[in-house]
């Protein structure tokens, strides 16, 4: 049924992002761990982090999406593989922005 949804999803996710085309899998990735994190039904789940990556992609390239939520991810690494990362320039800035664009999608999409 899971995967059903799934691959249900993926065909119909770039349909949703008229800006921006990002690869299947990273769509499908961001959609499984948003999912898994949130609360609530996963079906329903699936649908919504579905319209949170769509909103995202009006809003940021690919290339942009990798940088910043890579950025926004370092951020909670500890240790020196972490420091790397939080010690690149703009990289809070940038990080920052994208959580704030984050929930700002997460909000607009009800979840």
């Amino acid at each position: 049924m899971i995967r059903s949804l799934l691959l249900l999803a993926a065909t119909l996710l770039p349909l949703g992002a008229v800006a921006h085309e990002y690869p299947t899998i990273d769509r499908v990735e961001y959609v499984l761990g948003c999912a898994r994190d949130a609360k609530g039904s996963e079906r329903e789940n699936i649908y919504k982090c579905s319209c949170v990556i769509d909103a995202i992609a009006t809003k940021l390239t690919y290339d942009e999406y990798v940088e910043y939520s890579t950025l926004a991810n370092a951020f909670s690494i500890g240790g020196e593989r972490g420091e790397v990362m939080r010690g690149y320039g703009g990289g809070k800035d940038l990080a920052f922005r994208f959580r704030k664009m984050q929930a700002e999608a997460r909000k607009s999409c009800a979840l």
